[in-house]
């Protein structure tokens, strides 16, 4: 039996291959650039960190991030300040001369302007408040002019409230206050609490009552649930609750018939329509007692 030789050890020098089989290291950092997560990690995490921590290291310093406010409001403002930006003069359309002139005393804007720098929310926002303003829009037309168009409230009545003498439009808002009532003779009349909360009702009767425009004085609110139509002489008519229109129809067809508003009558009390009350004036009371009298002679 032959003696078991020695292993051949390969051959030393310069023509000794190398194995191809990668080691485990440079293995497994192969398998890790192949997984998603690490290579977004490499091309995207890295260098947003080394960004990150450059912009944090920068703007650490005070006398960077002032720089940096600097430079960006005065971009900013060379771009809100270019020409087409700015606006030249307001034009305010469908206001009266009063209150155009109030506007521009509210708003006293040194002209030119730049656009941005004009808060169009609030200043539309004030104008509203106005009592006389129904409506308005603002806008900057092409050109630099800074429109205000507004439509006013329609007065539509004079109310006599307990403390002042107000415009009023169909609605019962308030639109401005008058010194006494001979500044609009041309508006009828409402007077006691609640008259403006029953606009509506008290048109339709001032329609009705058209026929006795020479004798009418105006509408007076009577514990805030009917009216009173006020004629000349001290004359009322009393009108119901409900239907107020149909019971002053129904005086007219009566002074249409038989005259009945020539007579000495003082109250045309219409609150029960089924049974129409009458009060006579004073004299005619004192003439009514001595036919009377002479009757029961």
């Amino acid at each position: 039996m032959q003696p078991l030789s020695a292993p051949r050890r390969a051959p030393s020098g310069r023509n000794t291959r190398r194995d191809p089989a990668p080691s485990r290291v440079a293995y497994r950092i192969h398998r890790m650039w192949l997984t998603p997560l690490y290579r977004s990690l490499f091309r995207v995490g890295i260098p947003v960190f080394v960004i990150l921590t450059a912009t944090g290291w920068y703007f650490a310093e005070p006398a960077n991030r002032q720089a940096v406010v600097d430079k960006v409001a005065e971009v900013r403002r060379s771009v809100e300040t270019r020409p087409e930006f700015m606006v030249k003069l307001m034009a305010i359309e469908g206001a009266s001369p009063v209150l155009d002139r109030e506007i521009r005393t509210r708003f006293p804007i040194d002209f030119p302007v730049s656009s941005f720098d004009l808060d169009l929310d609030a200043m539309r926002a004030e104008i509203a408040a106005f009592d006389v303003v129904r409506n308005v829009e603002l806008r900057v037309r092409p050109g630099g002019v800074l429109e205000v168009a507004i439509t006013e409230r329609e007065p539509v009545l004079v109310w006599r409230a307990p403390t002042s003498i107000e415009l009023i439009d169909a609605t019962g808002h308030r639109v401005a206050s008058l010194t006494g009532r001979a500044a609009r003779p041309d508006l009828p009349l409402v007077a006691g609490t609640g008259a403006n909360e029953n606009v509506p009702e008290a048109l339709a009767i001032l329609d009705a009552a058209r026929p006795l425009a020479g004798d009418l004085r105006g509408l007076i609110r009577v514990g805030e649930r009917r009216w009173d139509v006020a004629l000349s002489g001290d004359r009322r008519i009393l009108l119901p609750e409900t239907s107020p229109v149909a019971a002053l129809e129904q005086v007219l067809a009566l002074d249409q018939a038989q005259d009945l508003l020539a007579r000495d009558v003082a109250d045309i009390d219409m609150r029960n329509p089924m049974r129409p009350t009458l009060r006579l004036t004073p004299p005619a009371m004192d003439e009514l007692r001595h036919i009377r009298s002479l009757y029961l002679e």
